[in-house]
């Protein structure tokens, strides 16, 4: 299906997500999934969580190409350097994913790592409007599977139910861009599917 989907291979956008399987306060009886899940620490909510981290490879204009499923105490790096392995051109990421060893990776592979150095919190140089409208991209799909596809809700009992569910879900959203591509529409606009 990416393959019908009208995209550019030569920018790519890497991010994560946290995807907790039960609340906190029944972390230590919840049976689900006790052989995946880890503890993690979820920066949007500013919690700490039980569950998984979801990393996702978006190509412009917003097609998932890649994705993985990982425990929560699983480094982003570490996922991040299987993610862009033998991808070339423009790699976009956030701090999580600024390494000297994952730019020589992309270096070798006749890529280029955009992204902050891990420890700088706010920097006095601002990156140009243009870049911060491309990298937002990541964050609209992330928004659309955890909005629309309900991403963070977890349901499955075993393995083999998550990971059906995980693909049907990167399945289906790549589904509704090459809709809305062969509409006329923006990628990312999946209520217009309906309305037009």
């Amino acid at each position: 299906m990416v393959a019908q989907v009208d995209l550019d291979p030569q920018i790519s956008l890497v991010d994560s997500v946290a995807v907790p399987i039960c609340r906190f306060a029944r972390a230590y009886r919840c049976r689900r999934l006790r052989e995946l899940a880890a503890w993690g620490h979820d920066e949007v909510a500013k919690q700490t969580y039980l569950g998984l981290r979801a990393h996702l490879r978006v190509c412009w204009p917003g097609v998932i190409v890649d994705g993985r499923l990982a425990p929560a105490n699983f480094s982003d790096l570490a996922v991040g350097e299987e993610l862009v392995a033998n991808v070339g051109g423009w790699v976009l990421a956030d701090r999580n994913y600024g390494s000297p060893r994952l730019a020589e990776q992309l270096t070798a592979q006749e890529g280029w790592l955009l992204a902050p150095p891990r420890g700088a919190r706010r920097s006095r140089q601002r990156p140009p409007p243009w870049l911060i409208g491309k990298r937002r991209r990541v964050e609209t799909v992330i928004g659309q599977l955890t909005g629309r596809y309900h991403l963070k809700r977890v349901w499955a009992r075993d393995a083999w139910h998550l990971w059906s569910r995980w693909l049907r879900k990167l399945c289906s959203h790549t589904m509704a861009v090459f809709l809305c591509q062969r509409a006329g529409l923006g990628s990312l606009r999946f209520a217009d599917l309906i309305t037009s």
